[in-house]
């Protein structure tokens, strides 16, 4: 059992990556392979091909086994966990019938089957009419009944990626309690299918028998089928643990087992979450999500479309230091995080706000950069995204620790922001907490494999595992000096950018009908 492994397959927005842990939570073995997040047939789609997510994670399974033959033969068991929110239609005989719509998708639907008199009156009463509306018009399986009906006709199961990554390695169409999470009629506070007279699932209509079967986190889902053996070279009737999302994922990956501790992920979607056995939500009617430790929640806070920004500057403004990069074989990011040194705290008055999706609370909101002078260089740029993320994220720390009545005592960071120590140190000056990084940065493959681990009896409690599993080994204490400029940037700036800018954003959007 000392020479045992879980393989963690960990399915993201732009690659994936196959991963070997043993028991210790030491990472063993890994393969990535990126591809091209989404293709967009109409402005604001996001749409992929289901045989660019099983193609490829046939092939980082076939690498990790090519490149680690004998620590291969000794895996146990493999664990899923994939982006949230991304859906999948398939038939009776498990054929897809149409490309996944993923979570950045921004269709919507022309018009909706109108609710009854009583519903309307009832999201009413309750201040949630325009949030119903909202939520009715993004529900992807609407789009496709209004668009699509003979796709929905034929439509067996509704999965999300993580069901349907499920379905093609053990051949059952069954998904984790703790993926459910996006457009569908979940009820997050029973961890089960909403009841018909839900008011989920009112809004999100999607007929029972098109939902899988759901199964707790530490059970198995299935076995790994013969076919699927010879696609990914894991052996035949190994069973597949249920895990969860992947922010889930990073939560149990960095330990974060109570309210005093705030999980940060710094990924394309930016989020701040906890963990609690208490029922409450950060923002009114949007729940917390299902932990991966059993009658747990994860409240959160998600600034869309996060350290995307950060492939945003690159691509647009950093060709300077991309070719520099390529000079010395090491990614543009690196560098670029170097060069955050070079910008003091608060970059000289430049403050960025990253509201760069229509939040639902602000339908109207619009991302800014406010406070430019001649001193500005692109490198300030870069410093106020980092800064305007965690400014945002400081936001959302602050709902949290309202809701739950607990302050938050230390973050604990994940992510691909989480390599650079440069952007550790200041989110601990910007947030004035302690921040923990754990052993590896692969966070959501280090849950997954905590998870894989329990339902392989190797653990008998997920507080065990992650006490074996979850070894902190770099904490970065605030800097007294630096929290006091971003404390008085934050309460005196940041604060205001968004009521003194909604006149404006409501002007731009009613003239240039953006965003709609």
């Amino acid at each position: 059992m000392s020479d045992s492994y879980v393989l963690a397959i960990d399915c993201g927005t732009q690659s994936i990556r196959a991963i070997m842990f043993d028991k210790k939570g030491n990472l063993v073995g890994k393969v990535k392979q990126a591809f091209n997040p989404y293709n967009s047939p109409k402005p604001g789609w996001a749409e992929q091909d289901t045989d660019i997510y099983w193609n490829n994670l046939t092939r980082v399974c076939l690498g990790l086994k090519e490149a680690y033959p004998d620590k291969w033969n000794d895996i146990i068991g493999v664990s899923l966990t994939t982006q949230r929110d991304t859906c999948v239609c398939i038939d009776k005989e498990g054929s897809v019938l149409r490309p996944a719509i993923l979570w950045l998708d921004q269709r919507k639907v022309d018009k909706c089957k109108p609710l009854s008199a009583i519903d309307n009156f009832v999201f009413s009463s309750i201040g949630m009419k325009d949030q119903v509306k909202k939520f009715r018009s993004h529900f992807k399986a609407n789009w496709i009944k209004e668009n699509q009906p003979e796709i929905w006709d034929k439509t067996h199961k509704y999965l999300l990626l993580s069901g349907f990554l499920t379905y093609k390695l053990t051949g059952n169409m069954v998904d984790s309690i703790s993926s459910q999470i996006g457009h569908i009629p979940f009820d997050y506070k029973k961890k089960a299918w909403a009841k018909p007279k839900d008011f989920k699932s009112k809004i999100f209509t999607i007929e029972r028998e098109k939902l899988p079967e759901l199964i707790p986190a530490g059970e198995m889902l299935g076995r790994i089928t013969k076919e699927a053996s010879l696609a990914t070279g894991i052996e035949e009737g190994l069973p597949l643990i249920s895990a969860g999302s992947d922010k889930g994922c990073e939560t149990l990956g960095t330990g974060c087992f109570n309210e005093k501790q705030g999980s940060i992920s710094l990924g394309s979607t930016a989020t701040i979450q906890t963990t609690t056995n208490k029922y409450f939500e950060p923002t009114r009617f949007l729940p917390p999500y299902p932990s991966v430790i059993p009658n747990y929640y994860n409240p959160e806070i998600e600034i869309f479309r996060g350290y995307w920004m950060i492939s945003w500057f690159k691509n647009e403004f950093a060709l300077k230091e991309t070719q520099e990069a390529k000079e010395m074989n090491i990614l543009p990011e690196k560098l670029l995080n170097q060069r955050l040194k070079e910008i003091p705290p608060g970059s000289h008055g430049l403050m960025l706000q990253p509201y760069w999706g229509a939040e639902l609370k602000m339908p109207e909101a619009k991302g800014s950069i406010i406070g430019f002078g001649d001193v500005h260089t692109r490198i300030h740029v870069y410093r106020s995204i980092i800064e305007g993320i965690n400014y945002a994220l400081r936001e959302g720390i602050e709902k949290i620790e309202k809701k739950s009545g607990v302050e938050m005592e230390k973050i604990l960071i994940s992510g691909g922001g989480s390599q650079s120590d440069a952007i550790c140190q200041i989110t601990a000056d910007m947030l004035n907490r302690p921040v923990h990084r754990v052993q590896t940065y692969e966070t959501s493959g280090l849950g997954a494999a905590i998870a894989g681990f329990v339902g392989l009896n190797v653990y008998d409690t997920f507080e065990n595992a992650v006490k074996e599993m979850v070894h902190y080994k770099d904490v970065f204490q605030p800097n007294k000096e630096n929290v006091e400029i971003y404390s008085k940037l934050y309460n005196r700036v940041y604060k205001k950018m968004y009521s003194s800018l909604r006149k404006i954003y409501k002007e731009i959007r009613e003239i240039t009908n953006y965003p709609s």
